[in-house]
């Protein structure tokens, strides 16, 4: 079935917070006929904002907390429920985040000692003393749990899939690493002895070093994938769909020695991806995930994609090279695909297209349908006319804004993330026009047309 959807994270929503707010724009999603909304990791991210760098991979981002709603005071039986229901992580996260704060927000490998090796006795005493602390971070992240599957429900009730994102690493200063350093290459100190991050290419001489730890595969393999079938079945308790960030890394990591200050010194590592995904079929036999397949993708990579079926990614943005083989370049999308104008971290594509020479502006545009009105429409009904079967437009397209409101210019680190919209953009004039174009490229749902 082909539908078409809303790239937005909720931190863009107006308050920043998932409050009442959330519930309109469901229903200005309803009347516009849109059905997906794709959205960043959930998880608590560090001071930089950044959803791909974050405290733990099962929590929820208490910044998305309504002030209103943190004060409630759940039922106990409930609580009590959440919290054996979600022991896999919840009492490691609240400690690790409680000895965070103790120590002035120093990473968890600037801690003493017995609490860095995770001595008991040191454990025990954290405990005792952060007693408060803690019960206060397991009530706070049931609140967010429980907020979101009402916004779940009222997305179902609109018909309305919720598309999540897992990132294939994990932060260093986690408490995912913290309390099980074990399923990840790390030396006696707690170091990471290689660090993940992509070679050199066309876009950065020195590569990227993201300096997240790599994983200990022969342990996760060993434990038939535990962690990873824990984080998957977390995601899908949240999500309808999950995209796999840097799917790539599920046949071949990057592996940078840890000394190294650039990627360059970096080798492939194969991975046992394939025994991974055969492990979350076995949970989740339809599969309901979809790989980020973007970058440098080998043919081992595509055929780890397609022996799965799983959808891959486009990007029209990138379609415009001149290239043949270019898996983006208008038409040459395939249905089990998601086609994007743009995602997260693009430029918007009005943005996008006015940084273009004014002959290149004009090569673009032979290649797009000319009664589509002014940029950003002419990339967006390319997207919906598109052989894919599901099209994703970041919400900034949707609305036609310049560079001015992108979400993230990757390698920066100031003012990333942090772009909203008003409420007042959300008008029924531009519902009309979406659902109108939805309805002429089959991507309207049936009871609707």
């Amino acid at each position: 079935m082909r539908k078409a959807g809303v790239l937005l994270h909720p931190t863009s929503l107006p308050h920043g917070v998932i409050g009442d707010e959330v519930e309109n724009f469901l229903d200005w999603m309803a009347q516009a006929g849109l059905t997906l909304w794709q959205m960043l990791p959930l998880t608590p991210p560090h001071a930089d904002r950044s959803p791909y760098q974050a405290y733990s991979s099962f929590a929820l981002n208490p910044a998305l907390l309504p002030p209103a709603a943190a004060q409630a005071t759940p039922d106990a039986d409930e609580l009590a429920d959440f919290e054996r229901r979600e022991a896999f992580w919840l009492e490691d996260y609240a400690l690790f985040v409680a000895l965070r704060q103790q120590h002035a927000d120093r990473a968890w490998c600037d801690w003493p000692e017995a609490l860095r090796h995770r001595e008991p006795e040191a454990l025990q005493q954290a405990r005792r003393v952060q007693a408060d602390t803690l019960a206060r971070l397991k009530k706070e992240q049931f609140l967010l749990q429980r907020r979101w599957q009402l916004i779940r429900q009222q997305a179902r009730a609109r018909g309305i899939c919720l598309f999540g994102d897992v990132p294939i690493a994990v932060a260093y200063d986690s408490a995912d690493v913290w309390a099980r350093p074990q399923l990840f290459k790390l030396d006696a100190d707690l170091q990471p002895t290689v660090v993940a991050g992509v070679p050199p290419d066309y876009f950065s001489r020195e590569g990227q070093r993201w300096g997240n730890p790599h994983y200990n595969w022969e342990l996760h393999q060993a434990t038939d994938f535990a962690w990873w079938r824990q984080r998957m079945a977390a995601a899908l308790r949240l999500f309808d769909l999950v995209r796999i960030d840097h799917f790539r890394g599920l046949q071949a990591l990057w592996e940078i020695p840890a000394a190294s200050p650039t990627a360059m010194e970096g080798r492939w590592v194969e991975t046992p991806g394939r025994a991974l995904l055969e492990a979350l079929r076995q949970d989740f036999p339809a599969m309901p995930f979809v790989a980020e397949d973007l970058g440098l993708i080998t043919p081992e990579v595509m055929q780890l994609r397609d022996d799965f079926g799983l959808a891959g990614l486009a990007v029209l943005q990138f379609g415009f090279d001149d290239s043949p083989d270019n898996p983006h370049r208008i038409g040459a999308q395939r249905p089990n695909c998601v086609v994007y104008t743009g995602t997260h971290d693009n430029n918007t594509s009005l943005g996008w297209f006015e940084e273009l020479p004014a002959e290149r502006q004009q090569q673009v545009l032979r290649q797009l349908p000319e009664e589509a009105g002014p940029m950003p429409w002419p990339l967006i009904v390319a997207a919906l006319v598109s052989a894919a079967d599901l099209a994703v437009v970041p919400l900034q397209d949707w609305l036609g804004l310049d560079g001015q409101h992108r979400m993230n210019v990757p390698g920066t680190c100031e003012g990333n993330w942090r772009w909203r919209f008003r409420a007042e953009q959300l008008d029924s004039i531009l519902a009309g026009r979406i659902r109108r174009w939805l309805e002429q490229t089959g991507r309207l749902a049936l009871k609707e047309r």
